[in-house]
């Protein structure tokens, strides 16, 4: 019997041995990350599902978004981020393997990256190979909106600790919609509903309260924390009050003539038939509805930020805010994603936190595929892939307005099975050349500073002959991965 205790008590002891050189361990290895502060940074990293550039810091003269508002306020809004792929599956892949979609192979909402590179390290996977907790809640990889809401969809195991998968009331009011374009499926449709539910009955908002969960379960644990929220994602289902911001006679219908139409490249056009037919009433009810369903989402990031502050933790934790990609309100004649227009390619993207400069706007181009290597270095991570597309932007947050000679790569794919072909666009602070199949289905150059509305193609004019080769140059370099010729002008 005593010798049974004897032994016991040593392995006791050799296990506590054990537990204190890996404690030892991992406090070297978080010294070494981080030597100025006296615990890694945490990183709470906050997706949207179609939101475009239309809020109020952006200078929408509409929208209330005070919760992202204050969010920028605290840090470095980016004025010119932009996508690689805008839809939501290839261009969420790109920005968390930091790989461009033609690196990746996913252009569309079905294959899963791993067929294709199989031992990648994603960006969340890089944090938990440094001792970090990650975690998501709701769409952050892929799913199907609003049809895998309360699934995994086409999420990656490998990249997280744990997952939550949140479903609300607004999964049951889908029967209730008011639906403009009802031979479209709900994910790609003009279809609204005001809901008399409150916030935290939705989906948005059990995202909000179970990534607090895990913010208080982990605020003594350095942490990555994913939450992904659904709106403004069709259906744009929100709560009343949300609606009630926005009277029906102050939403203008969008304006597009016909010596506008018949300048656009076929190529170009993701709705082919114009405004998908819905008349100008249809239009207005459904960008009030977005614009509720963007208020509505405010209000769930609002709530998130409250957490940090009450946890005590705002100021050990970058905060970045991005979205999918840019949507379409009619511009043009085009709803939704898929295209290559300035609304589309361009998101929104707030970063906040210890060392970020705050309240500064940068108008410096920048790409999504530069957020993975901007986190790896500012959490001094160890073993961060060698292949990122992107670069750092911790210039920039130091210094928004510092010399960044880097161009923006987006691309799209048209067409369906045999018969696809790529679009591809490049933009700089003042141009945006875009080719569609090689240029064998056209060519635009538009000037973004004399024409941000980009109704003027000015490609095949002999006066831009010279830009149009060198855009053209630009395009191709930076495909190669070679875009160091790039500039401002």
């Amino acid at each position: 019997m005593l010798h049974a205790l004897f032994r016991l008590w040593l392995f006791g002891l050799l296990l506590a041995a054990l537990l204190f050189a890996n404690g030892a361990q991992t406090t070297a290895q978080t010294a070494k990350r981080n030597p100025a502060a006296p615990k890694p940074l945490n990183v709470l990293f906050i997706a949207a599902d179609d939101l475009n550039n239309d809020l109020g810091s952006y200078g929408h003269h509409l929208v209330k978004t005070p919760n992202l508002d204050r969010l920028a306020a605290r840090g470095v809004r980016f004025d010119r981020a932009y996508n690689q792929f805008p839809l939501c599956s290839p261009s969420r892949t790109s920005l968390l393997t930091g790989l461009r979609p033609d690196t990746t192979q996913v252009y569309d909402l079905q294959k899963h990256f791993r067929s294709t590179l199989p031992d990648v390290v994603t960006l969340p996977q890089l944090f938990m190979r440094n001792g970090y907790f990650a975690a998501r809640v709701g769409k952050i990889y892929h799913y199907g909106n609003p049809g895998q809401i309360g699934t995994d969809g086409l999420d990656d195991p490998q990249s997280w600790n744990q997952v939550v998968n949140p479903k609300g009331v607004d999964k049951d009011e889908e029967k209730l919609l008011t639906n403009f374009t009802p031979k479209r499926g709900l994910g790609s449709s003009l279809s609204y509903y005001a809901s008399p539910a409150s916030d935290e009955e939705h989906t948005d908002g059990k995202v909000a309260l179970e990534t607090i969960k895990l913010l208080e379960a982990q605020q003594g644990r350095p942490f990555f924390i994913a939450a992904g929220f659904y709106r403004p994602h069709c259906p744009y289902i929100a709560p009343q009050k949300y609606f009630d911001l926005y009277p029906l006679e102050k939403i203008p219908a969008p304006v597009v003539t016909q010596d506008e139409l018949s300048r656009l490249l076929p190529a170009s056009l993701y709705v082919k038939e114009t405004h998908w037919g819905v008349n100008e009433q249809a239009q207005r009810e459904s960008i009030r509805a977005y614009y509720a369903a963007i208020s509505f989402l405010d209000a769930n990031v609002g709530r998130l930020l409250e957490a940090l502050d009450r946890l005590k933790l705002t100021e050990n934790t970058i905060v970045v805010f991005w979205s999918d990609h840019g949507y379409l309100l009619g511009q043009h004649g085009q709803w939704h994603k898929m295209t290559l227009f300035e609304g589309v390619a361009r998101n929104p993207l707030l970063v906040a936190g210890p060392g970020v400069t705050r309240n500064q706007a940068s108008p410096r181009i920048v790409e999504f595929v530069d957020i993975y290597p901007t986190l790896a270095e500012l959490c001094q991570l160890s073993g961060a892939p060698q292949n990122l597309a992107g670069r750092s932007l911790a210039p920039l947050l130091k210094n928004p307005r510092a010399p960044w000679a880097k161009p923006a790569l987006t691309q799209v794919r048209r067409g369906s099975g045999d018969k696809t072909f790529m679009g591809y666009t490049i933009r700089t602070e003042r141009w945006r050349y875009t080719e569609w199949d090689e240029g064998q289905q056209g060519v635009e150059l538009y000037d973004e500073i004399r024409d941000p509305k980009e109704l003027h193609n000015l490609a095949g004019q002999a006066k831009y002959a010279q830009q149009q080769a060198q855009m053209k140059q630009l395009l191709q370099n930076t495909r190669k991965g070679k875009p160091e010729k790039a500039t401002s002008h």
